[in-house]
């Protein structure tokens, strides 16, 4: 006898970030997209991991509240250096400094990621560490006329021209790119929402143990 398809839920991804959305598309996962507004900031004494996952939250959250029967899918990025959070440059000169200090450099990479469906929520962090290769003023000046800098955390993208300015990661590469998948999936499952390797699906035994 044939088992009836687990209900598949709508996902929204709480970012405007097209890395992010080509990441959940690379893996069959339908969406739309329905970026959070929140604020930023670096809260006074905040250290970059709890900074991170509380945006991550804050994303979820607001959207979450809005739509509770959707899959909340958000995500936050850090780069830090010498306990420094790099965020978006502001401008080019901001651009061309930020990829000068991690030339020749390790520095590290912080993406949070958080999950809500149903008014609960799943979230963790992970952490790689990226060393660049040495770099002349005038590659990294050419690096940042590429434009690629300029909406991104540190100032560079992995994916793009900056792979070839990378000398190596420790650590999972799709979370340098924004969305740390294997950890994503992990967290879904928490809910009891399933990645069985296409669409989610909603795990009836899972929502039936919680509603017991």
């Amino acid at each position: 006898m044939t088992r009836p398809a687990a209900p598949t839920p709508r996902v929204i991804l709480a970012s405007q970030s097209p890395r992010r959305r080509d990441l959940l598309t690379m893996l069959r996962i339908p969406h739309e997209v329905r970026p959070a507004d929140v604020d930023e900031s670096v809260w006074p004494g905040e250290a970059p991991v709890p900074h991170c996952e509380r945006l991550a939250r804050a994303k979820a959250a607001r959207l979450s509240a809005a739509d509770p029967e959707a899959v909340v899918v958000a995500a936050d990025t850090i780069v830090v250096v010498d306990g420094d959070i790099l965020g978006k440059p502001r401008d080019r000169a901001e651009a061309e400094a930020m990829v000068a200090r991690l030339a020749g450099r390790t520095h590290t990479v912080h993406t949070a990621v958080a999950v809500a469906h149903r008014g609960r929520t799943a979230a963790g962090v992970e952490t790689v560490a990226v060393t660049f290769r040495p770099l002349t003023a005038a590659q990294v000046a050419a690096y940042v006329d590429t434009g690629e800098p300029m909406d991104k955390a540190g100032a560079y993208g992995i994916q793009g021209y900056g792979a070839v300015i990378v000398e190596r990661i420790d650590g999972d590469f799709f979370a340098v790119m924004g969305l740390p998948l294997g950890r994503m999936v992990g967290l879904l499952a928490e809910l009891g929402v399933a990645y069985p390797f296409g669409a989610l699906a909603l795990d009836a035994s899972a929502a039936s143990r919680e509603g017991a």
